[in-house]
């Protein structure tokens, strides 16, 4: 049976917990596959991140050709570029795939720096980031990462408006909050709709690789947005509610969570 393809670009974690090592398993469990251009190595463990050792842009592209030249994408998942020079290269990717797809999807989790505010990319995240915005779907920005994308704006409402003004589709991830439930919203030019997740306890490395793959992975299926985002939203919640321990820090979401259980 033929599964449809998923472009990954992300960088490699060592620990498995984020990442390319994130990716694959999130987009499966949607029953699509994941074709992985890694961007960057990490040096890293589940709590901390030394290093982030950018790819060269040629080698970059050159994975992203060796694999579409054959192999239909369906849909694009942005992690971290690893410098600014990769987003460039990945931008230029973006506009020959949309020769051929002009309505490829591009899912793009805008990370800047780790859960544990480590940076993740060699020169300004941020100005990487924002190139990759022009191209990208959907965003899903966290809240720390909405205001830095943002000069520093906590509104929701007018991160909202600034982002909407580079991408159709913005959702604000609400796990940096507080309260008993976490608070997802998402914004788009027809209006916005709003999900609560109840909050879990603990600390978890990857969430955001794992949403963000997984809403790229069901709209390789064909799925429309916004069921997209009901299904991937329900799939992360459950492989949090489910994670487990490698060592002492942040634990591992589920991911082996099965498409039927979530669905």
């Amino acid at each position: 049976m033929m599964r449809p393809s998923v472009l990954v670009f992300a960088g490699s974690d060592p620990s498995g917990g984020a990442g390319l090592q994130a990716d694959l398993h999130a987009i499966a469990a949607q029953h699509a596959h994941a074709l992985t251009v890694v961007t960057a190595v990490t040096v890293q463990d589940n709590d901390r991140v030394y290093s982030v050792n950018a790819v060269e842009p040629d080698l970059v592209l050159a994975q992203a050709r060796a694999v579409s030249a054959k192999i239909e994408v369906a849909a694009v998942k942005l992690g971290i570029p690893g410098s600014v020079a990769n987003a460039r290269a990945i931008a230029e990717m973006l506009q020959e795939l949309r020769q051929h797809n002009p309505a490829l999807p591009v899912v793009l989790d805008p990370v800047l720096a780790s859960g544990k505010g480590h940076t993740l990319a060699d020169g300004d995240a941020i100005e990487a980031v924002m190139i990759l915005l022009a191209h990208a779907t959907l965003v899903l920005p966290n809240l720390p990462e909405a205001s830095a994308l943002c000069n520093g704006e906590r509104r929701m409402e007018e991160q909202a408006v600034q982002l909407l003004a580079k991408c159709p589709n913005v959702l604000i991830k609400g796990g940096h909050g507080s309260g008993p439930e976490v608070v997802n919203v998402w914004f788009a030019s027809e209006g916005q709709r709003t999900w609560k997740w109840p909050r879990l306890k603990g600390e978890f490395h990857g969430t955001g690789c794992t949403l963000a793959a997984a809403v790229a992975g069901q709209l390789a299926r064909g799925i429309a947005l916004p069921e997209a985002l009901d299904a991937a939203q329900a799939y992360v919640h459950r492989t949090l509610a489910s994670a487990y321990v490698i060592a002492a820090g942040q634990r591992i979401p589920d991911r082996n969570t099965t498409f039927k259980e979530y669905t």
